[in-house]
């Protein structure tokens, strides 16, 4: 089933009388990339989250957030006293100090760096919580993904009401590309023959039949018509497809393919019907185009 690549999804749990709250955002992005924004002394655990998405998602921008509250005496920073300590004794070694210019409170040091820091986090107890936010990040990535599933669908029947246009016209156009020629030769049969009954004179008739094989030689679409066909067929066997595997990059591939052979159609028709069709096949195309930009 095809996904967006946009998708929100949230899980919430608590351990040891800590709650943790995760949050997992994605947006559209050629590649994977991953940003992680939690409490510093979780950071050791930004590879081991990087690595469960990877095994989740495929493509996309993809942000994690990790929120910690705590309603018990654990939520109090330890005070580093040798941090301290050495703000103490450098203030103390300044002339302002020495003069009494200079009166230390307490106050102001326990702001500066390092005097506040969150209790280490034991090898024991991150294993815990490795095992906590893991579990909260499969239940936040199956949010994402129904939504990005659900997003996904939508997407599907855009996608297909241009697919439908596409395949209208090319019908046209297959129908309309043969009566150009027939259309041409009795066009360039009147010509002829009212400028060489000004004349007196005739024209050989083989004469006039190669003139016609170049021009349909010429305006010939019919191959390009059928690989185009062939393309619609790919793509909607694509976006129907149910193995899970992503096909955004792929579906990009084929629309430039798509848009070529529309090009090419249009380079090569001189009928007004055919490049009114192929002027709306483009359009479509395009269209298509920037959908499938979305999809993983």
């Amino acid at each position: 089933m095809i996904q967006s690549m946009t998708g929100f999804g949230e899980a919430a749990g608590s351990h040891d009388g800590v709650h943790y709250s995760l949050e997992v955002r994605s947006l559209n992005n050629k590649y994977f990339k991953v940003s992680t924004r939690m409490p510093e002394e979780l950071n050791a655990l930004e590879p081991v989250v990087e690595t469960a998405l990877r095994a989740k998602l495929s493509r996309g921008s993809v942000v994690v957030t990790v929120n910690v509250a705590t309603q018990t005496e654990k939520a109090a920073l330890e005070i580093n006293h040798h941090a301290l300590s050495k703000y103490i004794a450098q203030l103390r070694e300044s002339p302002e100090f020495a003069s009494g210019q200079l009166h230390i409170q307490l106050a102001p040091l326990l702001t500066l760096p390092g005097v506040l820091q969150r209790p280490a986090e034991t090898e024991r107890k991150l294993d815990e919580i490795r095992t906590l936010l893991l579990k909260l990040l499969g239940e936040a990535c199956d949010h994402l993904i129904g939504m990005r599933r659900r997003e996904g669908l939508v997407l599907r029947e855009d996608l297909m009401s241009h697919h439908r246009l596409i395949a209208d016209r090319l019908s046209v156009i297959r129908e309309r590309a043969p009566k150009v020629v027939a259309d041409y030769q009795s066009r360039l049969q009147e010509r002829v023959n009212a400028l060489l009954e000004e004349l007196g004179r005739t024209i050989d008739s083989a004469d006039l039949i190669k003139e016609v094989a170049i021009f349909a030689e010429r305006s010939d679409v019919a191959e390009e018509v059928t690989r185009l066909a062939a393309h619609l067929d790919q793509f909607e066997e694509l976006l129907f497809r149910e193995d899970g595997r992503p096909v955004g990059r792929t579906l990009d591939f084929l629309t430039q393919e798509m848009l070529r052979e529309a090009n090419t159609i249009a380079s090569k028709s001189s009928d007004a019907e055919i490049s009114r069709g192929i002027v709306e096949v483009k359009g479509a195309i395009d269209r298509i185009k920037e959908q499938v930009q979305n999809l993983e």
